[in-house]
This record gives C-alpha cells, structure tokens and sequence, in this order.
C-alpha cells in the first residue's frame, strides 16, 4: 500500500470541500463539525456529483433527488425513488502535514 497525499492539514477549515480523481476513483474530501470525511465522489443513485451536496450533521444529501447517506458508514438513510447502495467511505489517513488515503501499490 503506499500512500496518496490529497491536502495539506493547514489547508482543512470547516465547510471545506474538494473533489479528487485518482486512478479510477471519484473521491469528495471534507470537513463538517470538526470532523473529516472521504466519500466517493457522486451519488450511487444517478452518479450526480455531491461536492454542491447538503450536509447535516453526520448526513449528506444529494441535490438531485435528495437521497441522504450517512457520512461515517456510507449506509442509505432515505431515497426518494428506487434504493441504492450505499455510498462508499474511505479511511483518511495521515502523514506528516498531509492528510490522504492508502493505495493499492
């Protein structure tokens, strides 16, 4: 596994949101209430991106159909429309001043 810088620690404040593309993966990077998450990048429904997503609390909600995932596991909270899978969650990781993800090598 090696690891995949994505921000400066110095760089995080809160409301902060920032899309990547590394490899094949989609990731959404951001800081609400203090703490950090790493999403996938667009919603499993429709593959509508979420970095314009509503956030509450622990919850994100897309703005296309509104349907809301739990920021911490991924899990489906509701869905407007047919269900989905859940949305993917990554472990953040960090080294030195950076905060990323590991990768497969």
């Amino acid at each position: 596994m090696r690891f995949q810088p994505l921000e400066k620690l110095i760089n995080l404040h809160e409301g902060y949101r920032r899309a990547f593309k590394i490899d094949s993966l989609s990731l959404l990077l951001l800081q609400q209430n203090e703490q950090r998450y790493l999403i996938e990048g667009h919603c499993p429904h429709q593959g509508h991106a979420l970095a314009q997503a509503t956030v509450d609390g622990t919850c994100i909600q897309c703005p296309l159909h509104q349907y809301r995932f739990d920021l911490v596991s991924g899990e489906l909270i509701s869905a407007t429309k047919q269900a989905c899978r859940n949305l993917r969650t990554f472990e953040l990781v960090y080294e030195g001043n950076e905060v990323g993800l590991l990768m497969p090598d």
